[in-house]
C-alpha cells in the first residue's frame, strides 16, 4: 500500500510565481536600461487595466483612448509617450502616468478648471483662468460659473482671484460686465455690485456683512458701489 503524498493549495504556484516575478522585477529594475526590456517581453506584466483619477470635467474614456494602450503593450515601456498623448486633451492642464504592477496603468490627470462662461452666439463657452475653450457641455456637466461677454483677461483674473480667495463669494456672482475702462458691474443673487476692476476679493467678500445689515434695517438696495475708497454706498430704489 502506498503512502499518500501530500499536495500543495492550488493556489499556491500561482501565489509561488507571482512572487518570484516581483523579485524578477526588483533584480532587473537595479540592472541597466536593457532590464527593462527583458521584463517587456513577459505576458505578466501586459496593459490589463488603465485607471484614471482626478476626472471631474473630461470623459474618461475619451482620456484612455489618447493612451492607446492595450494587452499588446507591456507596463514596463516609457511612461512619456503615454503622458504627452493625454497632454494633448484640451481639458488636462498635467498629467503622470504611473505603474501598478503586474499590468496596471494609472493616469493622473489634473484638469484645467473652469473658471466663467463666455457667452456667444453658438451658447455658452466655458473658459479657464487664461480664456482657453474648455470641451466642457454644461447641458451635459453641471458647470456653476459666472457668465461675461468676452474672454477679457483683466475680468478672468478677478474672477479667478476671487474663486481661490473668497469662494463663497464667487459662487454668488453669476454675471460680470465690463464697465468702461476700469469698472464692472457683478450681479449677485440679491443686488448689483459697482467696483472698480482691481478690486480685492477680500473687499467683495465684505460685502456680506454690508448687506446682512442693509436687512436688518429693512432697506432695499438696488445697486451696491465699491468704486470709493473705503466707502460702500448702497443705492436704493
Amino acid at each position: 500500500m502506498t503512502a499518500p503524498t501530500a499536495s500543495a493549495p492550488a493556489g499556491r504556484p500561482r501565489a509561488l510565481r507571482a512572487v518570484a516575478l516581483g523579485l524578477l522585477a526588483l533584480v532587473v529594475l537595479a540592472s541597466p536600461w536593457w532590464g527593462r526590456a527583458a521584463l517587456r517581453r513577459l505576458a505578466y506584466f501586459q496593459v490589463r487595466q488603465v485607471e484614471v483619477r482626478g476626472l471631474r470635467y473630461a470623459d474618461a474614456g475619451e482620456i484612455v483612448g489618447l493612451l492607446r494602450a492595450d494587452t499588446t503593450h507591456s507596463v514596463w515601456e516609457e511612461l512619456e509617450p503615454w503622458e504627452r498623448r493625454v497632454a494633448a486633451h484640451p481639458q488636462v492642464a498635467a498629467v503622470t502616468v504611473e505603474r501598478r504592477l503586474p499590468g496596471t496603468l494609472v493616469v493622473v490627470v489634473t484638469e484645467r478648471l473652469p473658471v466663467a462662461f463666455v457667452a456667444s452666439r453658438e451658447g455658452l463657452q466655458a473658459v479657464d483662468s487664461a480664456g482657453r475653450a474648455l470641451p466642457i457641455d454644461p447641458s451635459r456637466t453641471p458647470v456653476d460659473v459666472p457668465v461675461i461677454a468676452a474672454a477679457d483677461t483683466a475680468v478672468l483674473r478677478l474672477l479667478t482671484e476671487l474663486r481661490s480667495a473668497a469662494p463663497a463669494m464667487y459662487r454668488r456672482v453669476s454675471e460680470v460686465r465690463r464697465e468702461g475702462k476700469d469698472e464692472v458691474l457683478l450681479r449677485l443673487p440679491t443686488v448689483p455690485v459697482r467696483a472698480m476692476l482691481e478690486v480685492t476679493p477680500g473687499r467683495l467678500a465684505d460685502l456680506a456683512l454690508v448687506e446682512a445689515d442693509l436687512a436688518r434695517r429693512g432697506h432695499r438696495v438696488a445697486e451696491l458701489d465699491l468704486r470709493y475708497r473705503d466707502q460702500v454706498i448702497a443705492r436704493l430704489p
